[in-house]
């Protein structure tokens, strides 16, 4: 009988794990469409009246909004998650997410209805930004707290393999449209394609996330009514320090990693006047590596802890940064890879440990709410400005040492923030942990 329960509660965890991947792979496939996309046609297509660079900024500052949004969407999908459950939330995360991305594939340029379809361009991408808000917490938290205390690195792990997944997706349906289209119909309706291709990834991911099960620890504060009736104003109250700390810690990753993967399209074709393709293709490459990488590297999370494998990213991105384009300026496609796999091994190191050393910094009653708070806020400082800064840089200095040099400075408060927050790998999750006291690492 206990062989048998084992074995139940192992499947319904890989149920769990597999529902959350899928569903976070889907909201970010919608996500990076609408990157890749502004960084090769939304210039044209909603803003063809400036110079092309301008034009790719003011794309860029489109994309940006869904950054702005996603704090709104960790808060207020954070308080129902706390309140109603994970589950519940996830699933109207992925429809909102879903139903904005396909709109966006059906909206009209700015030729057709002139300065509506900018405007309409980013009240969808706001909305995309409140889902993907909702969606990031509630996937990392049903994985978190439904396995084993052990492996909690690697299983919320597994939504953080939702990004090179979603990124794998969204490049390779881009690459792939730009390869059996003409250029004048990519820009024309081929890159529609994808983000029309959304409506039916929903789907089949809501099919998925429906059948699963609540988070067991949130099931606890249910029966033993232990729910806060405002789970923002408690996290405030008393978890600001550990708020800013998730802040400082976020923002760097994301910082490194826009850089990495999107303003690399717009270094690539615009600045070095290579074929699009060369930045796709060395982004797909490194994207696939990470998939394997991040889950690698929550595994190492759990044996030595999160803080020592997370400096290691951080201070291995720092120094990349420089070599990075050092290789982008050869304009070898061999090289250009290798800069994007080596940008993204540093980055799945700090990936893969943070969605645990994040979530185990608040207690059950509002960990959807301060996780989402301290993820999403670091979004605005880091990837929702990470491009429009790297562009206005290097149109500015005409150098990618500046780019590096912005890369560096955010990485550095990353790395105090790290080193000033507690090792939460060995944390029981059922206690506060801002009251508990300190274990070894036996969990003692």
């Amino acid at each position: 009988m206990a062989s048998t329960a084992g074995t139940a509660q192992t499947s319904s965890v890989r149920r769990v794990i597999v529902a959350s991947l899928v569903g976070t792979s889907l909201e970010w496939y919608d996500f990076f469409i609408y990157g890749t996309a502004a960084a090769l046609v939304f210039n044209q297509l909603f803003f063809p009246d400036f110079d092309p660079l301008v034009g790719t900024l003011l794309a860029f500052t489109t994309y940006a909004v869904g950054f702005v949004a996603r704090p709104l969407g960790g808060v207020v999908f954070g308080h129902y998650g706390d309140k109603l459950g994970r589950k519940n939330v996830l699933v109207v995360t992925l429809l909102i997410m879903g139903i904005a991305t396909f709109l966006i594939g059906l909206l009209p340029t700015y030729g057709s209805i002139g300065v509506w379809a900018p405007v309409l361009l980013v009240v969808l991408r706001f909305l995309q930004g409140l889902g993907l808000g909702g969606e990031w917490g509630g996937a990392v938290l049903m994985t978190l707290e439904s396995g084993a205390a052990h492996r909690r690195g690697l299983n919320a792990s597994w939504p953080q393999v939702g990004v090179p997944i979603g990124l794998l997706l969204a490049n390779g349906v881009l690459s792939l449209m730009g390869a059996v289209t003409s250029e004048s119909a990519f820009v024309d309706w081929g890159w529609r394609v994808p983000f029309l291709l959304s409506g039916v990834l929903v789907i089949v991911g809501l099919w998925i996330r429906l059948t699963i099960t609540e988070s067991p620890l949130f099931r606890e504060v249910e029966e033993h009514d232990a729910k806060v009736k405002a789970p923002i104003v408690d996290v405030l109250r008393r978890y600001p320090s550990r708020v800013l700390l998730a802040i400082g810690a976020r923002v760097g990753v994301d910082v490194a990693f826009y850089t990495f993967i999107l303003f690399v399209t717009t270094y690539v074709a615009t600045y070095l006047g290579l074929p699009n393709t060369y930045a796709l293709n060395a982004v797909l490459i490194a994207a696939a590596v990470q998939v394997f990488l991040i889950p690698w590297f929550g595994v190492l999370s759990d044996r030595f802890g999160r803080r020592p494998v997370y400096l290691f990213g951080a201070v291995g991105a720092a120094i990349w940064v420089f070599v990075f384009f050092a290789l982008l300026d050869t304009e070898r496609f061999v090289l250009i890879v290798l800069a994007t796999v080596g940008a993204l091994f540093f980055h799945a190191a700090m990936y893969g440990p943070q969605a645990s050393f994040i979530a185990e910094l608040f207690p059950t009653r509002v960990r959807y709410t301060g996780a989402s708070m301290g993820y999403q806020l670091a979004g605005i400082l880091g990837g929702a400005l990470a491009p429009i800064i790297s562009v206005a840089l290097l149109d500015r200095y005409d150098t990618s040492l500046a780019v590096s040099a912005y890369v560096v400075a955010v990485l550095v408060v990353t790395t105090v923030c790290v080193l000033l927050a507690p090792e939460t790998s060995r944390i029981d999750l059922h206690a506060d942990p801002a009251t508990e006291a300190p274990t070894d690492r036996r969990g003692r």
